[in-house]
C-alpha cells in the first residue's frame, strides 16, 4: 500500500512538471506573439494577420517589445553591426579652435607701386620701355618727352638768370619743378645756360612694368597714365571669408598660406587689414594679408589657400562635422549605447571649424556618435519610430504630430537631374530598411528637399517619405546632402 502511495505521488508530481513546462511554454509564446504585420515594401501598410505583398514578399511581424517607450532606440547583432563597417568617436567637450579655411589671390603691394603721370602735355620720343613685365631699377630714364611748355619755362628761367633778379629766379625754378622737372636737370640747365628740347622723365623705384599705355610718338596729357611699376619684394593676399565667418575675423589673427606652385612650403602671416563692406557678387568679406617676398616666389594672380586661425572658444562641445545627419526640419546624430543599441538624437548645431561642427544642444558630452554607417541605423530608427506612430494613430488622445511619417535614409550617385521635374535619377546601394538591393531609380522630390550643389555625378545622401496615398508602395525624396 505504501509502494502504491509513493508511486501515486511520483506520477502526480511529473504531471504537474509537464503541466508547468506547458503553460510556460504558453506565456513565451504569448508574450511572443506579434501585434501586427508590417509590409516590407511600405511600413506604413500593416495587417493583423500575416500576409504577402504584391511582389510575394512575407509581411514583417512586429512584437511587443519593438514598440516599446523609445522608439528611437535600435538594436543591431555586433556581427552586423562589424560587417556595416559601423565606427564612433567620442563626443568632445574642450578648446573650440575656430579656424577658417578659405581661398585668396596673390596681389601688389599698393605700397609699393608707383604710377607715372606726364603735367605738361607734349610728345613721347625715345621710349626706353617696350613691354608690361619689364624690369627697370630707380633712377633709369623710362623716356624722353618734348613738351612747349616745359621748354617755354625754360627759357624764363635763363631769362630770369640774365637778368639777376633773385625773386623771379626762384618763381622760374618753382616753375619747372611742379612741371615735372627734377632738380638735377634744372641744376644742369642752369650750369649749361642752354634750353633743351627734350626732357627725360626717370624710374621713381626699382620694379617691374604693370601697365603700358604709350608707344613712341604718342601725344600725351595729364590724365594719360603713361605706365605704372610695382615693387614684387612685398606682396599683398587678399582672402574671402565667408559671411557667416565674418565675424570672427579680426586684424592680427594668424594666417597660413599654400600655393600649389610650392608644395609643402607654408607661408606664415597675419591679418593686417580688413574691408569695411562685402563684396556684392561673392557676399563675402575681404581679409588682407601682407607677405614679404624677397625671391618674387608669389606671384601676384596667384591662388592660394588660406588658413586664419581666429580666437579659440572653451567648454565647446563638439562633434565630427560626418557624424551629422542634415535633414530638412532638424538635424541628427546616432549616439552609439553599447551592446548593438543606437538611438538617433536631435541635435541643434553650432558653427563649423574644419573637420568639427559645435554642437549647441541635444547631446551632453560623454556619448559617442556613429561617424560611418549611421544612414542605415539612422533609417531603421525612424522605421521603428514610424510602426510607434502607426499603434498611437489608432488612440484618439494622440496629438496629430506624433502621426508624421517616416524617413528612410540611403546614398548614391546622380545620374541625372530634371530640375524643372522635380525628379532624379540615382544609382543607389541597397536600402535595407526597405528590402531594396543596388539599382538606379527615378524618384521625385517633396517641396522641402534642395537641388542646390546637386549635379549629374554628386555622390549623395537622401532621406525617402512614403507617397501619396500611403499604401501606393512608392516614396519620394524629402531631403538631399551632397557627400564631400
Amino acid at each position: 500500500m505504501k509502494s502504491s502511495t509513493v508511486t501515486l505521488r511520483r506520477g502526480l508530481c511529473v504531471m504537474l512538471a509537464a503541466l508547468s513546462l506547458v503553460t510556460s511554454a504558453a506565456i513565451v509564446a504569448e508574450e511572443r506573439a506579434p501585434l501586427f504585420y508590417r509590409n516590407p515594401m511600405n511600413p506604413a501598410v500593416t495587417s493583423p494577420v500575416p500576409a504577402k505583398d504584391a511582389m510575394g514578399m512575407d509581411y514583417t511581424p512586429v512584437y511587443a517589445e519593438d514598440s516599446g517607450k523609445d522608439a528611437a532606440v535600435v538594436s543591431i547583432d555586433p556581427a552586423v553591426v562589424q560587417n556595416l563597417g559601423v565606427r564612433t568617436e567620442a563626443v568632445k567637450r574642450g578648446t573650440f579652435s575656430r579656424r577658417i579655411d578659405t581661398v585668396g589671390t596673390v596681389a601688389y603691394d599698393e605700397h609699393h607701386m608707383s604710377h607715372v603721370h606726364m603735367r605738361a602735355e607734349g610728345w613721347i620720343e625715345r621710349l626706353s620701355i617696350h613691354y608690361a613685365g619689364e624690369r627697370v631699377q630707380a633712377g633709369a630714364v623710362l623716356f624722353q618727352i618734348y613738351s612747349p611748355t616745359i621748354a617755354n619755362a625754360q627759357e624764363e628761367l635763363l631769362q630770369a638768370l640774365r637778368v639777376g633778379q633773385a625773386d623771379l629766379i626762384d618763381a622760374s625754378r618753382e616753375r619747372l619743378q611742379l612741371l615735372g622737372v627734377d632738380a638735377q636737370q634744372i641744376k644742369a640747365l642752369e650750369r649749361s645756360r642752354h634750353a633743351t628740347a627734350r626732357i627725360g622723365v626717370y624710374a621713381p623705384q626699382s620694379g617691374v612694368v604693370t601697365t603700358l599705355n604709350v608707344r613712341e610718338g604718342m601725344y600725351v596729357t595729364p590724365d594719360v597714365e603713361v605706365l605704372s611699376l610695382a615693387d614684387l619684394s612685398s606682396v599683398w593676399l587678399v582672402a574671402d571669408v565667408y559671411e557667416r565667418q565674418a565675424a570672427w575675423v579680426a586684424v592680427g589673427q594668424p594666417a597660413e598660406v599654400r600655393v600649389s606652385s610650392r608644395p609643402g612650403e607654408v607661408y606664415q602671416g597675419e591679418v593686417d587689414f580688413i574691408y569695411p563692406s562685402l563684396d556684392p557678387k561673392t557676399r563675402t568679406l575681404r581679409a588682407r594679408m601682407r607677405f614679404d617676398n624677397p625671391g618674387e616666389e608669389l606671384k601676384p594672380g596667384m591662388y592660394a589657400n588660406v588658413q586664419i586661425l581666429a580666437a579659440p572658444r572653451e567648454n565647446v562641445l563638439s562633434v565630427p562635422r560626418q557624424a551629422l545627419i542634415r535633414a530638412g526640419r532638424a538635424d541628427r546624430v546616432i549616439v552609439a549605447l553599447g551592446e548593438g543599441k543606437f538611438r538617433a538624437a536631435e541635435v541643434v548645431t553650432g558653427t563649423e571649424s574644419g573637420d568639427d561642427i559645435e554642437i549647441v544642444s541635444g547631446l551632453q558630452g560623454d556619448e559617442r556618435v556613429v561617424v560611418s554607417g549611421q544612414f542605415l541605423i539612422d533609417s531603421e530608427a525612424n522605421i521603428k519610430a514610424s510602426t510607434l506612430r502607426m499603434q498611437s494613430a489608432a488612440q484618439p488622445d494622440v496629438p496629430p504630430s506624433t502621426k508624421a511619417a517616416a524617413m528612410i535614409g540611403g546614398e548614391g550617385t546622380v545620374t541625372a537631374v530634371m530640375a524643372e521635374h522635380r525628379m532624379l535619377s540615382i544609382d543607389h546601394g541597397p536600402i535595407e530598411a526597405l528590402g531594396w538591393p543596388a539599382m538606379t531609380m527615378d524618384f521625385t522630390l517633396t517641396e522641402r528637399a534642395d537641388l542646390t550643389g546637386v549635379r549629374v555625378g554628386s555622390r549623395i545622401r537622401f532621406t525617402l517619405v512614403p507617397s501619396e496615398p500611403a499604401d501606393s508602395g512608392t516614396y519620394r525624396i524629402d531631403s538631399v546632402q551632397v557627400m564631400e
